[in-house]
């Protein structure tokens, strides 16, 4: 009898053990197709190609005498603010390429195959990290150019640049599970756009937060996206490691316990 029930124990591990596995395969998969997708219709990359570089040189050679006195001293305070507006702006593509998804049908014929019923969703926000290190590598590029060159190496910039595309990662779960609730994806992109301009713009990302108004700059001194930025502006610029890393992180890891269930939830359930 004691012998069964250990087999019988041993038995379950192994397949959950297996059935983990073949999750973690399904996701790699059809993250490896959501790539696909991108080769096949790079005009979804115009976000994050063109975005940084019209963005870097309009706001530099807007702001950059006025705020900073000339245009490299500006690239600092700049080129972090950017990096961050335009990674975490990109990860609304996640809800609204999750919804165009589900109204073509695609998800429906994923749960004819013989693959984990997660997986598509996983693999989606998977790939859309490959978006959030373009969209990096392209702003920090656009930087160089143009004279920016942090203090403190190479090795801090990198830092920083993992920094941003996880927070857009995690970010990415509330926009995914917009995209699973809501009816179209044109409703999806307008209901991220109306959260995420305000927290970008009213933000330390563009200009110093004592050139606004009092009443005004206690919303930006909490602004979860001002700590993200002061944040990536130490690491880059300085390579210190401060508490709005800390906050930015366990935001980060907040999002993503609240969010992720709930996502998973609503996605099994529409499934």
């Amino acid at each position: 009898m004691k012998s069964t029930l250990i087999k019988s124990g041993f038995d379950r591990e192994l397949k959950n053990h297996t059935s983990f596995r073949q999750t973690i395969r399904n996701s790699l998969t059809m993250a490896y197709r959501g790539l696909l997708k991108i080769r096949r219709t790079p005009e979804q990359l115009f976000d994050v190609t063109l975005q940084p570089i019209i963005f870097t040189l309009m706001f530099t050679y807007i702001f950059g005498g006025a705020i900073s006195g000339d245009i490299v001293s500006y690239l600092p305070v700049i080129i972090p603010g950017i990096l961050v507006q335009t990674v975490i702006t990109t990860s609304v593509v996640t809800g609204v390429q999750l919804r165009e998804d589900m109204d073509k049908g695609v998800f429906d014929r994923f749960k004819s195959l013989p693959i984990a019923r997660i997986a598509p969703l996983a693999g989606a926000l998977l790939a859309d990290t490959i978006r959030y290190s373009i969209a990096t590598i392209l702003t920090l590029t656009m930087g160089y150019i143009m004279g920016y060159r942090p203090e403190d190496g190479l090795e801090h910039v990198a830092l920083a640049g993992i920094l941003v595309v996880f927070c857009a990662w995690s970010i990415s779960w509330i926009f995914a599970f917009f995209g699973v609730i809501a009816r179209t994806a044109s409703s999806v992109q307008g209901i991220s756009m109306i959260v995420l301009f305000p927290l970008t713009f009213l933000s330390n990302a563009f200009v110093p937060v004592n050139t606004m108004p009092n009443w005004l700059q206690w919303f930006v001194n909490i602004n979860p996206i001002s700590h993200l930025v002061t944040a990536v502006r130490d690491l880059a610029n300085a390579g210190t490691i401060g508490w709005d890393l800390v906050i930015s992180l366990i935001g980060s890891a907040v999002i993503v316990a609240i969010f992720a269930p709930i996502t998973v939830r609503a996605y099994m359930r529409r499934t």
